[in-house]
Parts: C-alpha cells; sequence; structure tokens
C-alpha cells in the first residue's frame, strides 16, 4: 500500500505555479488576483477561505476576502459579485459555499462571469468540461486529476467507481475519468445514495472515488485487493482522546480499508490540498487568459 500524499504532491504543483506566474509576470503579465466572498460565520468555511487567501499570499498572487453578514440579502450579494466581474484587476472570484438557507446557490454561481470562474462551477465551465472544451475545472476533481498524474498511475481502461453525484465533486469526476485522456480512458459507474447493492460495484472497481460526505462510508468489505481509493470526505467526528473533543475521518474507513489498497488518500492532507492546487491553477489560467 502505498499513500497518495497530498503533502507532497501539492507541495511540488504549488512550486510549479510559483514559477509560472514569476515568469508571466517577468514577461510582463500582470499578478494574479483571486477575490473570495464569505457570507455569515460558518467555522468550516472561515478555514477553507482562510487556507485559500493563504496560498494566494505564498505564491505571490494577490487576493480579496470580503466577509458579508449572514442576513445578507441574495441581491445584494449577487451584486457584488457582479461588481467584482466589473472589476479588471480580479481575475477569479468564488463565492464560498454552502450560502445561508435564504440565498440559492445556483442564482450566485450563474451569476459569476465564466471567465472569473475560477472554482469551475458555472453552468458554461460545466458544459465546456463535458464537451472536452478549454475551460476552468472544478477544483477538487482538477485536484485528484493532478494527484493521479504525479503519481504516473496509468487509469486507462480500468473500472473507476464515483460515490456521490454532486455537481461539485462526483458528476464531474465522473467525466474527466472517462475521457479520452491519461488520467482517464477508464469505464466509470457513477453511484450515489439511491444506488442498490452499492457493494456490487465497488468489489469490482479498480479505482474508487468516495465523495458522498459520509463518515467511514465505504468498509473494507466493499474493496477488492489492489484497488485504488480516492476519499474526498472531509467529516468531523467525536473523539474524546482529542484535547478539541474531536477530530476529522474521511468517506473511508482508512485503517480496515488501507492495508487491501495498491494506492490510498489519507484524511486530511489528501485531497484537501490537491483542491487547492486546482484552484490556484485555474487562478493563474484566468491571469493569463487576459493576455500580456
Amino acid at each position: 500500500m502505498q499513500l497518495l500524499d497530498g503533502v507532497l504532491v501539492s507541495g511540488h504543483i504549488k512550486e510549479q505555479i510559483k514559477q509560472e506566474a514569476i515568469d508571466w509576470q517577468a514577461a510582463g503579465g500582470k499578478k494574479p488576483h483571486l477575490a473570495a466572498i464569505l457570507v455569515g460565520n460558518n467555522p468550516a468555511s472561515e478555514a477553507y477561505v482562510g487556507s485559500k487567501v493563504k496560498h494566494c499570499d505564498e505564491l505571490g498572487f494577490d487576493s480579496t476576502l470580503l466577509r458579508l453578514p449572514s442576513e445578507t440579502t441574495e441581491a445584494a450579494l449577487i451584486a457584488e459579485v457582479q461588481r467584482l466581474n466589473e472589476d479588471p484587476a480580479v481575475d477569479g472570484i468564488l463565492v464560498q459555499l454552502p450560502l445561508p438557507e435564504h440565498i440559492s446557490p445556483d442564482s450566485v454561481i450563474n451569476a459569476i462571469d465564466p471567465g472569473k470562474d475560477v472554482d469551475g462551477f458555472h453552468p458554461i465551465s460545466q458544459g465546456r468540461m463535458v464537451l472536452g472544451q478549454p475551460t476552468f475545472l472544478p477544483a477538487t476533481p482538477y485536484g485528484i486529476m493532478l494527484m493521479l498524474e504525479y503519481y504516473k498511475i496509468n487509469t486507462s481502461g480500468m473500472h473507476c467507481v464515483v460515490i456521490g453525484r454532486s455537481n461539485i465533486v462526483g458528476t464531474p469526476m465522473s467525466v474527466l475519468m472517462s475521457r479520452a485522456s491519461n488520467p482517464g480512458n477508464a469505464t466509470v459507474t457513477l453511484c450515489h445514495s439511491r444506488t442498490r447493492n452499492l457493494k456490487d460495484f465497488t468489489l469490482n472497481a479498480d479505482i474508487i472515488i468516495a465523495a458522498i460526505g459520509k463518515p467511514r462510508y465505504v468498509t473494507a468489505d466493499m474493496v477488492k485487493p489492489g484497488a485504488i481509493v480516492i476519499d474526498v470526505g472531509i467529516n468531523r467526528i467525536e473523539d474524546a482522546s482529542r484535547k478539541s473533543g474531536s477530530r476529522l475521518v474521511g468517506d473511508v474507513d482508512f485503517d480496515n480499508v488501507a492495508p487491501l489498497c495498491s494506492y490510498i488518500t489519507p484524511v486530511p492532507k489528501g485531497v484537501g490540498l490537491m483542491t487547492i492546487c486546482g484552484l490556484m491553477k485555474n487562478t493563474l489560467q484566468a491571469a493569463k487568459q487576459k493576455g500580456i
């Protein structure tokens, strides 16, 4: 069993991004600028946005963090998005999810200029992805593809089972893994919470990508020996042995599944770090699309 180490891979990719940004600016290009909007004070969202801003600083990017109160109206949030759309200094825009219940995430995402949609959630971005056209890929699936590429894992002809059908991870992951590329060229089965006899699918999988948002959902009896397991889940569970009283686990029962695997990602220090890489690569690309 080999760990797919998010710390190692993300460090390597961030160095590449940093150097590419330096070279771009030396040729007269602008410094990439990411603008993030955080609505409310969700602790997890605070941590995620803070990490994104920190990585911008590390890579030499500019960043702007807009904090809006939880009572912000949908119209007011969309107005902020439109203001950033029109700001030539801003290359990439992300609105941190989840949003308060009174705001439609679809309406807000649809308001983002597709040319600044570095999260890859806009319908135009997703449509171009399905058609295989150049676009911003959703950050987490993009990061997973970068990880598979780094470890030179040849996925051609493999059976890939994706568990979870969200537009953020599961559905785009199934598209990317079926593309005529490497990583890619896999035969993909997209499963979800309503899939009957899920184990019948996973036991035939060469690659399992778990993104269903349930702690330790994938157990050892669902995984065949030698499988590759990518754990996208980040779930906080109670743990009396920890000072905080809790700890993070993935969607995979790591301790019991790992011995069966050829490769597996840990949680934390796995896919989460690769998501940041996908976002930063998209932001640099957005800056470059504007030209010199």
